[in-house]
């Protein structure tokens, strides 16, 4: 794994996303539900006029994949969705050890969604390492890898 690019920001993450999303017909997102999906819904919100299907599929519940679509509140996760695509996309939630995902299933999840995708693309979107801390960098076929991290500050005035 080299890096191939540098940004800052939820912008540069933004960016760095539509990028690797070009060229690319359904993105089907996986997550842990609560944590992930809103991060869905804004890696989505660059691709909202790209005229790309994309869903979301809690945990490894392909059974509850639903559509990400854009909404006049901005995108929301909407009805049921057949989660076969040719790009996955994993959000960095599901790496995180209290989460405790089975990594042998969510690689047969994947083969499962991709099957009849032989240009398939995986894609990682992580915050802070979490990826690579959890050692899925090694056990995920990823193609691409988008590592995040923030600065927080809070100012107090009183």
């Amino acid at each position: 794994m080299k890096p191939i690019e540098k940004a800052s920001g939820i912008g540069g993450l933004l960016t760095a996303f539509r990028k690797l999303a070009r060229g690319r017909k359904k993105i089907t997102f996986i997550g842990c539900p609560g944590w992930c999906n809103p991060f869905a819904e804004l890696l989505g919100y660059v691709l909202r006029d790209a005229g790309k299907e994309m869903v979301f599929i809690p945990n490894l519940r392909k059974d509850m994949a639903v559509k990400v679509e854009m909404t006049d509140y901005g995108m929301q996760l909407g009805e049921k969705a057949d989660p076969s695509s040719d790009t996955i996309v994993l959000l960095g939630g599901l790496a995180m050890p209290k989460m405790e995902v089975d990594v042998d299933g969510l690689k047969k999840l994947i083969d499962e969604i991709t099957d009849c995708h032989p240009e398939r693309q995986i894609l990682g979107a992580c915050i802070g390492g979490v990826f690579q801390k959890a050692g899925w960098d090694k056990l995920i076929d990823f193609d691409y890898l988008v590592d995040a991290d923030m600065e927080v500050t809070t100012y107090g005035f009183k």
